[in-house]
């Protein structure tokens, strides 16, 4: 598939939409226009549509039963599933971990000016969460947890069936972000899956600005849109019937190319990674195993020949200039130079927190895309050393 970019490793950020996606929007477009709400001949087509995609999405993610609420993406999907639980409970303590996306965190703490206790669960030097701390933090005044299922910092793996059993044990509902780990690994949700997840389609080469938020049967939510009572009364809003049909073909596309996809893009990744760890000054952050990690994450820290850390988001500049696009971080939080959260909770200091480099595979690339990477990586660092002692 052609792309306009010499070299696209932001894979977490976005991705481009897939030209049978884009296709099939554009005869959506065509046949579906109408108000879902209507009961004339073009609303009943579009809510048709709307309801076969609501369908399939549940299938295609293996959701027996529960309900798909469609958003405009992830983070509507994470504050809805938030908000919508705490504000319908008494106030509590609602349980985060220290990687969670800005969409959870700042959802989190306006909720604690509504009364809840917000508490983080401890994360190993891995970013993997400590399922005995976590155990012990599951007693009362506990009603829910958020975890994100793979980080887009450091691309950790929660073991999110074990994370699954523990909060049922202990009547705590549990929320995933996994708008990272939907379309590049496999979810269980079956008997030990979360309550509510949280997925967006520009993830997997699927439209912006669509995403949905799957609940489990008898999960209550309070609605935080109000007006026409659409998506079953839990999100108000004349629903984007093609972009929501987008996100289903975008995810159908995406399985039919798993669990090949996945293997080559771990496989990318560990060609990328054991060449730039060659590199003096570069050492890798967040899951070593690569079975703990999401196969088209790989995060790095860099620092110069005496050891100082490189700013992350100057090497991100300095390799957008050589034509390589990647990150120093989640999308919603790398324009601002601060030390990332997620690498202070696996342990490392203010200075080298800011010193992150992200690059995220997509099927766009095959191997020969990435033999320049470790020479363009090596003249980004002395460009910048040497800008340093200039």
């Amino acid at each position: 598939m052609a792309v306009n970019f010499q070299l696209y490793l932001d894979a977490c950020a976005a991705t481009p939409p897939h030209g049978e996606v884009l296709a099939a929007m554009a005869s959506h477009g065509l046949e579906a226009w109408g108000n879902p709400s209507s009961l004339h001949a073009e609303g009943l087509k579009a809510a048709d549509l709307l309801e076969r995609s609501r369908l399939e999405l549940a299938s295609l993610l293996g959701m027996a039963r529960g309900e798909v609420i469609f958003t405009s993406g992830g983070t509507e999907a994470n504050n809805l599933a938030l908000f919508g639980i705490c504000r319908r409970l008494p106030p509590g303590r609602l349980l985060l971990s220290p990687l969670e996306h800005a969409s959870i965190s700042a959802a989190a703490y306006q909720l604690q000016t509504e009364g809840w206790q917000i508490d983080l669960v401890p994360v190993n030097s891995q970013g993997i969460v400590d399922l005995e701390a976590l155990a012990d933090l599951l007693k009362p005044p506990t009603r829910l947890l958020s975890l994100v299922w793979g980080s887009s910092d450091v691309g950790s793996l929660q073991p999110m069936a074990e994370v699954s059993s523990l909060c049922s044990n202990h009547g705590v509902l549990l929320h995933s972000d996994a708008v990272q780990a939907v379309g590049e690994v496999s979810l269980d949700l079956g008997e030990n899956s979360p309550n509510l997840i949280s997925l967006s389609a520009h993830k997997f080469q699927g439209p912006r600005g669509i995403g949905a938020l799957l609940i489990s049967e008898a999960v209550q939510l309070q609605p935080q849109i109000f007006g026409g009572g659409q998506e079953g009364g839990k999100r108000s809003g004349t629903e984007s019937v093609v972009l929501a049909a987008g996100l289903v073909k975008a995810l159908e596309l995406r399985q039919q190319q798993q669990p090949n996809l996945a293997n080559k893009l771990a496989d990318l990744r560990d060609f990328v990674k054991c060449k730039l760890l060659k590199l003096p000054g570069v050492r890798i952050s967040g899951a070593i195993e690569p079975s703990l990690r999401l196969p088209h994450h790989l995060s790095l820290l860099l620092s110069d020949s005496t050891g100082k850390p490189f700013s992350g988001r100057s090497v991100v500049r300095s390799l957008a200039r050589k034509g390589v696009a990647c990150s120093s971080g989640s999308a919603c939080s790398s324009g601002r130079e601060t030390a990332n959260k997620s690498l202070m909770a696996l342990g490392y200091n203010e200075t080298e927190a800011a010193s992150g480099l992200r690059f995220s595979f997509g099927p766009w690339l095959e191997q020969k895309d990435l033999e320049p990477l470790p020479a363009l990586l090596e003249a980004t660092m002395a460009e910048l050393e040497a800008a340093r002692s200039a």
